[in-house]
Protein backbone atom coordinates (compact mmCIF):
# COMPACT_ATOMS: atom_id res chain seq x y z
CA UNK A 1 0.00 0.00 0.00
CA UNK A 2 0.94 3.73 -0.82
CA UNK A 3 1.70 5.86 2.37
CA UNK A 4 0.80 9.26 2.37
CA UNK A 5 4.05 11.12 3.26
CA UNK A 6 3.42 13.88 5.44
CA UNK A 7 5.44 17.05 7.02
CA UNK A 8 4.04 18.71 10.03
CA UNK A 9 4.51 21.69 11.38
CA UNK A 10 3.27 22.72 14.50
CA UNK A 11 4.80 25.07 17.42
CA UNK A 12 3.03 23.56 20.46
CA UNK A 13 4.84 20.33 21.05
CA UNK A 14 1.93 18.27 23.11
CA UNK A 15 -0.30 19.08 19.78
CA UNK A 16 2.37 18.06 17.44
CA UNK A 17 3.25 14.83 19.10
CA UNK A 18 -0.22 13.75 19.86
CA UNK A 19 -0.80 14.60 16.31
CA UNK A 20 2.28 12.38 14.81
CA UNK A 21 1.00 9.48 17.56
CA UNK A 22 -2.35 8.97 15.74
CA UNK A 23 -1.29 9.85 11.77
CA UNK A 24 1.66 7.20 12.61
CA UNK A 25 -1.05 4.51 13.73
CA UNK A 26 -3.14 5.00 10.35
CA UNK A 27 -1.92 2.04 7.55
CA UNK A 28 -2.05 4.39 4.66
CA UNK A 29 0.25 7.35 6.44
CA UNK A 30 4.21 7.96 6.79
CA UNK A 31 4.55 10.99 8.80
CA UNK A 32 8.05 12.19 7.36
CA UNK A 33 9.50 14.33 9.84
CA UNK A 34 7.88 16.96 12.17
CA UNK A 35 8.88 20.16 13.14
CA UNK A 36 8.17 23.30 15.41
CA UNK A 37 8.43 26.13 13.13
CA UNK A 38 8.84 26.68 9.46
CA UNK A 39 12.97 27.30 9.31
CA UNK A 40 14.38 25.86 6.85
CA UNK A 41 11.46 24.44 5.21
CA UNK A 42 12.77 24.52 1.59
CA UNK A 43 16.12 22.25 2.79
CA UNK A 44 13.33 20.06 4.83
CA UNK A 45 10.83 19.19 1.96
CA UNK A 46 14.11 18.67 -0.48
CA UNK A 47 15.08 16.38 1.54
CA UNK A 48 12.28 14.22 2.81
CA UNK A 49 9.63 14.72 -0.24
CA UNK A 50 6.59 15.31 1.46
CA UNK A 51 3.22 14.70 0.01
CA UNK A 52 1.32 16.48 2.05
CA UNK A 53 2.16 19.53 4.50
CA UNK A 54 0.34 20.02 7.55
CA UNK A 55 0.90 23.60 8.86
CA UNK A 56 -0.11 25.56 11.96
CA UNK A 57 -2.24 29.02 10.70
CA UNK A 58 -0.67 30.73 13.73
CA UNK A 59 3.05 30.44 13.88
CA UNK A 60 4.65 32.32 16.99
CA UNK A 61 6.51 35.07 15.21
CA UNK A 62 6.74 33.59 11.80
CA UNK A 63 4.11 33.86 8.88
CA UNK A 64 2.30 30.86 8.41
CA UNK A 65 1.30 32.47 4.82
CA UNK A 66 4.79 33.36 3.48
CA UNK A 67 5.92 29.72 4.20
CA UNK A 68 3.02 28.63 2.05
CA UNK A 69 3.94 31.08 -0.62
CA UNK A 70 7.67 29.37 -0.56
CA UNK A 71 6.50 26.09 -0.61
CA UNK A 72 4.21 26.44 -3.70
CA UNK A 73 6.91 28.79 -5.17
CA UNK A 74 9.49 26.05 -5.13
CA UNK A 75 7.58 22.83 -4.47
CA UNK A 76 4.23 23.39 -6.65
CA UNK A 77 2.98 19.38 -6.00
CA UNK A 78 3.53 19.60 -2.44
CA UNK A 79 -0.49 19.93 -1.38
CA UNK A 80 -0.81 21.96 1.94
CA UNK A 81 -3.55 21.82 4.80
CA UNK A 82 -3.70 24.85 7.48
CA UNK A 83 -5.00 23.74 11.19
CA UNK A 84 -6.35 26.37 13.27
CA UNK A 85 -9.25 26.45 15.63
CA UNK A 86 -11.37 29.10 13.98
CA UNK A 87 -10.07 30.69 10.70
CA UNK A 88 -11.43 33.56 9.66
CA UNK A 89 -13.12 34.06 6.76
CA UNK A 90 -10.51 36.29 4.96
CA UNK A 91 -7.71 33.90 6.19
CA UNK A 92 -9.07 31.39 4.40
CA UNK A 93 -9.27 33.38 1.26
CA UNK A 94 -5.80 34.55 1.82
CA UNK A 95 -4.43 31.35 1.80
CA UNK A 96 -6.28 29.91 -1.13
CA UNK A 97 -4.80 32.42 -3.06
CA UNK A 98 -1.61 31.73 -2.08
CA UNK A 99 -1.94 27.63 -2.80
CA UNK A 100 -3.39 25.93 0.34
CA UNK A 101 -5.64 22.63 -0.75
CA UNK A 102 -7.11 22.23 2.91
CA UNK A 103 -8.39 23.71 6.04
CA UNK A 104 -8.62 21.49 9.45
CA UNK A 105 -9.59 22.79 12.32
CA UNK A 106 -7.96 21.69 15.29
CA UNK A 107 -11.39 20.55 17.32
CA UNK A 108 -11.87 18.04 14.64
CA UNK A 109 -13.23 15.10 15.10
CA UNK A 110 -10.35 12.02 14.47
CA UNK A 111 -12.02 10.85 11.26
CA UNK A 112 -12.53 14.31 9.61
CA UNK A 113 -8.72 15.37 10.36
CA UNK A 114 -7.76 11.88 8.84
CA UNK A 115 -10.54 12.15 6.13
CA UNK A 116 -9.49 15.91 4.87
CA UNK A 117 -5.87 14.09 4.65
CA UNK A 118 -6.31 11.83 2.33
CA UNK A 119 -9.25 13.97 0.20
CA UNK A 120 -5.93 16.73 -0.34
CA UNK A 121 -3.49 13.98 -1.01
CA UNK A 122 -6.07 12.51 -3.94
CA UNK A 123 -6.65 16.08 -5.17
CA UNK A 124 -9.58 17.39 -3.68
CA UNK A 125 -9.92 21.27 -2.41
CA UNK A 126 -11.25 20.78 1.61
CA UNK A 127 -12.71 23.84 3.20
CA UNK A 128 -13.88 24.51 6.73
CA UNK A 129 -16.76 22.40 7.45
CA UNK A 130 -18.90 25.57 8.65
CA UNK A 131 -18.26 27.62 5.12
CA UNK A 132 -19.38 24.29 3.24
CA UNK A 133 -22.04 25.44 1.15
CA UNK A 134 -22.01 28.80 2.11
CA UNK A 135 -21.94 32.10 -0.55
CA UNK A 136 -18.02 32.21 0.75
CA UNK A 137 -17.59 29.16 -0.22
CA UNK A 138 -18.60 29.73 -3.99
CA UNK A 139 -16.47 32.82 -4.13
CA UNK A 140 -13.15 30.94 -2.65
CA UNK A 141 -14.26 28.41 -5.60
CA UNK A 142 -13.88 31.26 -8.17
CA UNK A 143 -10.34 32.52 -6.16
CA UNK A 144 -9.18 28.80 -7.44
CA UNK A 145 -10.19 29.03 -10.60
CA UNK A 146 -9.55 32.67 -11.37
CA UNK A 147 -6.49 34.88 -10.97
CA UNK A 148 -8.37 37.50 -11.49
CA UNK A 149 -9.65 39.39 -7.80
CA UNK A 150 -11.53 41.70 -9.26
CA UNK A 151 -13.55 38.57 -10.99
CA UNK A 152 -14.72 37.76 -7.33
CA UNK A 153 -15.78 40.99 -5.94
CA UNK A 154 -18.14 41.09 -9.13
CA UNK A 155 -19.39 37.79 -8.41
CA UNK A 156 -21.28 39.80 -4.96
CA UNK A 157 -23.73 41.34 -6.09
CA UNK A 158 -23.18 44.65 -4.42
CA UNK A 159 -24.36 47.40 -5.05
CA UNK A 160 -22.50 50.98 -5.10
CA UNK A 161 -23.24 52.39 -2.09
CA UNK A 162 -22.27 48.84 0.35
CA UNK A 163 -18.67 49.25 -1.94
CA UNK A 164 -19.16 52.38 -0.21
CA UNK A 165 -19.84 51.57 3.12
CA UNK A 166 -17.26 48.54 2.97
CA UNK A 167 -14.36 51.32 1.97
CA UNK A 168 -15.70 53.45 5.09
CA UNK A 169 -15.08 50.37 7.36
CA UNK A 170 -12.04 49.13 6.00
CA UNK A 171 -11.04 52.44 6.94
CA UNK A 172 -12.61 52.42 10.80
CA UNK A 173 -15.41 54.64 10.44
CA UNK A 174 -18.17 54.03 12.88
CA UNK A 175 -21.90 54.01 11.71
CA UNK A 176 -22.34 57.12 12.94
CA UNK A 177 -19.37 58.82 11.09
CA UNK A 178 -20.59 56.49 8.07
CA UNK A 179 -24.27 58.16 7.74
CA UNK A 180 -22.79 61.71 8.66
CA UNK A 181 -19.40 61.16 5.46
CA UNK A 182 -22.64 59.74 3.42
CA UNK A 183 -25.62 61.47 4.21
CA UNK A 184 -27.45 58.96 4.98
CA UNK A 185 -29.41 57.57 8.38
CA UNK A 186 -27.74 55.68 11.28
CA UNK A 187 -30.61 52.97 10.17
CA UNK A 188 -29.56 53.14 6.48
CA UNK A 189 -26.12 52.73 7.11
CA UNK A 190 -26.81 49.84 9.74
CA UNK A 191 -29.09 47.88 7.02
CA UNK A 192 -26.38 48.23 4.52
CA UNK A 193 -23.52 46.89 7.19
CA UNK A 194 -26.38 44.08 8.09
CA UNK A 195 -26.51 43.58 4.31
CA UNK A 196 -23.03 43.20 3.62
CA UNK A 197 -22.75 41.14 6.33
CA UNK A 198 -24.97 38.42 4.75
CA UNK A 199 -23.46 38.62 1.34
CA UNK A 200 -20.01 37.99 2.71
CA UNK A 201 -20.96 35.58 4.90
CA UNK A 202 -19.56 37.50 7.87
CA UNK A 203 -20.55 37.62 11.19
CA UNK A 204 -19.03 41.11 12.25
CA UNK A 205 -17.54 44.80 11.11
CA UNK A 206 -14.07 43.76 11.99
CA UNK A 207 -14.29 40.65 10.09
CA UNK A 208 -15.42 43.09 6.88
CA UNK A 209 -12.60 45.89 7.41
CA UNK A 210 -9.78 42.51 7.48
CA UNK A 211 -11.88 40.83 4.44
CA UNK A 212 -11.52 44.33 2.75
CA UNK A 213 -8.16 44.86 3.63
CA UNK A 214 -6.80 41.58 3.19
CA UNK A 215 -8.49 40.58 -0.15
CA UNK A 216 -7.88 43.92 -1.90
CA UNK A 217 -11.40 43.88 -2.81
CA UNK A 218 -13.05 47.54 -2.35
CA UNK A 219 -11.78 49.61 -4.88
CA UNK A 220 -12.53 53.70 -4.56
CA UNK A 221 -15.54 54.44 -4.48
CA UNK A 222 -17.13 57.30 -6.16
CA UNK A 223 -17.39 60.74 -4.81
CA UNK A 224 -18.71 60.44 -1.08
CA UNK A 225 -20.50 63.75 -1.51
CA UNK A 226 -22.49 62.72 -4.66
CA UNK A 227 -26.26 61.29 -3.98
CA UNK A 228 -27.28 57.92 -5.33
CA UNK A 229 -30.39 56.07 -5.38
CA UNK A 230 -30.00 53.38 -2.05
Amino acid sequence: MKKIKLLLIEDNRLLRDGLTIMLKKQEDMNVVKTVGNGKNVSNIIQTYKPEVVLLDLSLRNQSSLNFVKLIKQNFQNTKIIVMDLIPLQADVFEFVQAGVSGFILKDATVNDFLKTIRSVADGFKVLPPDLTGSLFSQVVEQALSNSNTSVIMDSIRMTRRERQVIELISDGYSNKEIAQKLNLSAYTVKSHVHNILEKLALSTRVQIAKFAHDSRKVKSAADNNSSFND
